[in-house]
């Protein structure tokens, strides 16, 4: 009879939701985000390419060095969401509402110095960082327009980590979703001259890139902030007030930005030492970051999972449940890994109608550098897991670093630079590098995750947990 079911039904609505649910609810959210992020960089690739291999080039050019800005000052968002899933986790609202105030003040001042001084000095900085003349000459007033959009660009990523981390990790996602629909029309619009409207070329990608990174820092504000918003503005009443909030903060940050930083500027020289082979392999190259984001992006979400879940386990002072965490995302990591690593091989089947228009030298050497990475995804995905999810909610930010620095500028860009310049190898040497830098990561991280001591973590976090504040609810 069909009656008794419907208590049992209910008694499963009241259940509590299994680990792989809890761990579904926060990283496909945040993978489905920058699913959508990544085609709109994809989109772009598409449209610029109308205008050439050396459009292609001026755009991967310019993206690798407001990159490194966005990244490295994106630690602040890292560094929030991982003090905002503690004191979510342990109840401490107060708390909540003075981090997240204070990153986004320390944010604001930080974004307008580092967009408007790149900002000055752009047609003399793409040259001088080893563009050819024509990538410098197709992409200055793209880079001008996109490093203005570091500072919307780093308040977004602050507030999506302290909506993800407070509860709420469907709502950065719907943000992003607004913004890439409207990006893509006026990236196309303003590029080929829709309408009337003028044609820009690679400028009007720029354009497209600024104003609605500007939109959805607005979209997130009130989301955070608004009626149904999981935090409230509040200044720290004191000094000591303020050096509680601040010290936490930095002490995460910091490492986090210089691993960053370390990490950025090693993806940018990489960049420079495919353009001594000349704009082709730099667009190929550009090529294959573009589709390997599209489906490394199904495990991304992973890194949020981690940071939310195991921050969580530690505000509450649960070391059995940190752990248990870390060992169920990892091998979540192992699987979408593998399968989304075939979909990437898959992908070369794709490169004569998406890039027609680059040439068949391009899409030889970019269908080369596919399977290189596709064949070694797990491990990118692994370290992408342990090195910016595990270590850093364990306060380890010193073994991320040793990881970065070792793999990229003591084996990775040394590599490349004798396989890729001084062998017949050429580009394929430039790719190979790159995967033997992600395998000595792998044996660092590795290491570095088996010395965590989770007990001594939680003691450290236990005294501040147990201050009487008032409970981590949603604002109204």
């Amino acid at each position: 009879m069909p009656r008794p079911a419907m208590p049992v039904s209910r008694d499963r609505r009241s259940a509590p939701p299994t680990p792989a649910r809890e761990i579904a609810r926060i990283a496909v959210p945040v993978s489905m985000e920058f699913v959508l992020m990544l085609v709109l960089n994809f989109v772009n690739q598409i449209v610029v390419g109308s205008l050439g291999a050396t459009a292609i080039a001026a755009v991967g050019f310019s993206n690798s060095l407001t990159f490194i800005l966005a990244v490295t000052l994106g630690c602040l968002g890292t560094s929030v969401s991982i003090l905002v899933a503690r004191a979510h986790g342990a109840g401490r609202r107060g708390d909540l509402d003075h981090t997240v105030t204070a990153a986004l003040l320390v944010a604001v001042g930080l974004g307008v110095v580092v967009s408007l001084v790149p900002w000055f000095f752009a047609d003399h900085l793409m040259s001088l960082v080893g563009a050819s003349p024509s990538v410098a000459a197709a992409g200055t007033d793209y880079f001008r327009l996109t490093v203005l959009a570091t500072l919307p660009v780093m308040l977004s990523a602050i507030l999506s980590g302290v909506l993800r981390s407070a509860g709420r990790p469907t709502s950065p996602m719907i943000a992003t979703m607004v913004t890439v629909v409207a990006n893509s029309v006026i990236a196309y619009s303003l590029v080929v001259g829709l309408g009337p409207l003028p044609s820009l070329g690679v400028a009007g990608a720029g354009w497209a890139t600024l104003v609605t990174a500007v939109a959805k820092a607005l979209i997130l504000l009130w989301m955070a902030y608004g009626r149904r918003g999981v935090v409230g503005w509040s200044l720290p009443d004191s000094l000591r007030q303020w050096r509680a909030v601040i010290v936490p903060l930095f002490v995460l940050a910091l490492p986090l930005g210089v691993t960053e930083l370390f990490w950025t500027v090693g993806t940018f020289l990489y960049n420079v030492v495919f353009q001594k082979l000349g704009d082709e392999a730099l667009a190929a190259a550009q090529i294959v970051t573009t589709l390997e984001g599209v489906f490394i992006v199904g495990s991304i979400g992973l890194m949020s999972a981690t940071t939310t879940l195991v921050g969580r386990s530690v505000g509450r002072g649960d070391v059995d449940d940190a752990m248990a965490w870390v060992r169920r995302l990892t091998r979540a990591g192992i699987g979408t890994a593998a399968a989304f690593g075939v979909l990437f091989a898959g992908s070369v089947l794709l490169l004569d109608a998406l890039f027609g228009e680059a040439g068949r030298d391009v899409r030889t050497m970019a269908g080369v550098g596919i399977l290189i990475n596709a064949a070694f995804q797990v491990v990118k995905v692994r370290n992408m897991i342990v090195g910016a999810g595990v270590l850093p909610s364990a306060n380890d930010v010193r073994g991320v670093i040793m990881g970065d620095v070792v793999g990229a500028f003591a084996i990775g860009l040394p590599l490349a630079v004798l396989l890729g310049l001084h062998t017949p190898l050429g580009y394929v040497g430039i790719f190979v590098a790159r995967i033997l830098e992600e395998l000595a990561k792998l044996a660092i991280f590795t290491w570095r995750a088996k010395r965590v001591r989770w007990d001594v973590l939680v003691a450290k976090a236990a005294p501040s947990a147990v201050q009487p504040t008032q409970p981590v609810t949603t604002s109204s």
